[in-house]
């Protein structure tokens, strides 16, 4: 087969290696891809974003299957295009991909089928929204209803911090048409859960759970970003936990999309909070996390393509999906500045990883010398698997510190100790 991936970044590393593991695979293309991916895939200049340039490739390369994996093609309707033009696609169409292209409408579809999730209040409009949080109690949380690159969220401890947040977000339109509406919802507290599914609309297949790291800063300080790091399994998703999980959240999740007639086919990820009333939803994706997909894709031991195509073709079923029962965990390397601005043109340095560690680039690029160079927020990651959760922290620190390297370099000390911090654990 031939297969092309759309996306650049380190989830499209992850998803390149384990699809270019696959007997099914002839070639492999990334559109745009990066110059880390060159091992895996041929790499192809063209944007997410020009459908029309991405369809006439598909033609002209004789794709097969198409594996879209960023938000935005999604959300904008790129499955449907290949699809129309007997393109098959790993990925949900644009009907579906609404769960996480508005928040307003993932949170009226909890509300409306009784999914467990913060309560809320959307508003369009400032002067409502700061009536509202002038008498709300606080910490809050204030997103964007649409996509934001995964910043499109802030927690807001004061009146004057939630002042300065909506008007950002509504009058000075920080994230474009994304923030022409907000949602304004209850902080929950408890552990997070990372969630990533294999889902045809009919039956749903859960990955392994992973826990993500969202601030900045070591012991979850500064802005949020799309994420620094992150492990698996996540010790919290206990077998308890999932049964709740698969009753109350998952199945009634894919069940609503199709009464609403948006049947959801393909990585539907769950953002959970472990609550003392409950796992609730925090957010929806429409498509794999990153670093979630980095940390999860090494534990899988089946064949990634075959289970895509089961699940373009309603065929998970038919599927047995076999994990490794080792630990992973991966590292962010980020550009001084980010989430903020990020540094560019820094030669990066690069030494063999060991067998059990995999790096995956993201922001990169190569310059006309053919060296290695910093391009954007998060720059790379790296993965490690072990036995335990403990060896596959350490292992990947110990990666990072003697085999990557550019200046001003920005990354988290504390991957994983929350889960190491564990009872469950």
């Amino acid at each position: 087969m031939n297969i092309m991936i759309i996306g650049s970044g380190g989830r499209e590393a992850a998803i390149a290696k384990k699809v270019s593991e696959s007997p099914l695979v002839d070639d492999l293309y990334a559109l745009p891809g990066n110059p880390g991916m060159l091992s895996y895939a041929t790499t192809i200049a063209i944007n997410v974003m020009d459908f029309d340039s991405i369809l006439a490739f598909a033609k002209d390369y004789l794709i097969d299957f198409a594996i879209v994996a960023p938000d935005d093609p999604l959300v904008g309707g790129l499955v449907d295009l290949l699809e129309d033009n007997g393109v098959k696609c790993f990925g949900p169409n644009k009907r579906a991909a609404i769960i996480e292209g508005s928040k307003s409408f993932s949170k009226k579809l909890m509300k409306d089928y009784n999914i467990p999730t913060a309560d809320y209040e959307e508003f369009v409009d400032s002067e409502a929204a700061l009536k509202y949080a002038k008498t709300s109690k606080y910490p809050l949380v204030i997103k964007a209803d649409g996509l934001a690159l995964g910043k499109g969220v802030s927690i807001v401890n004061d009146f004057e911090e939630a002042k300065a947040t909506i008007i950002s977000f509504l009058d000075e339109h920080k994230f474009k048409h994304s923030s022409d509406k907000i949602i304004i919802e209850e902080f929950l507290e408890g552990p997070e859960i990372s969630l990533l599914t294999f889902t045809d609309g009919k039956i749903l297949i859960p990955m392994i759970s992973s826990m993500d790291h969202k601030r900045i800063g070591d012991g979850d300080v500064g802005p949020n970003t799309g994420g620094m790091g992150a492990i698996a399994p996540n010790p919290y998703y206990t077998p308890l936990v999932e049964v709740e999980c698969i009753r109350k959240i998952l199945y009634p999740t894919i069940f609503a999309m199709k009464k609403e007639n948006r049947v959801f086919k393909g990585c539907l990820y769950f953002g959970l909070m472990l609550t003392k009333e409950g796992a609730k939803v925090i957010e929806y994706n429409c498509r794999f996390g990153d670093p979630e997909t980095q940390v999860v894709l090494p534990l899988l031991k089946s064949d990634l393509v075959e289970i895509m195509i089961a699940t373009r073709d309603e065929k998970l079923s038919a599927l047995v999906v076999k994990w490794s029962k080792d630990f992973a965990a991966t590292v962010v390397l980020a550009s001084k500045g980010y989430p903020l601005s990020s540094t560019k043109g820094l030669p990066i340095s690069l030494k063999k990883l060991d067998s059990s560690s995999t790096l995956y680039t993201a922001g990169v690029k190569m310059s006309d010398a053919g060296i290695l160079e910093t391009n954007g927020g998060r720059v790379l990651s790296v993965t490690s698997t072990a036995s335990s959760l403990k060896k596959a922290i350490k292992l990947a620190y110990k990666n990072i510190d003697k085999c990557v390297d550019f200046s001003e370099k920005v990354y988290r000390k504390d991957i994983g100790k929350t889960a190491l911090n564990c009872k469950k654990n």
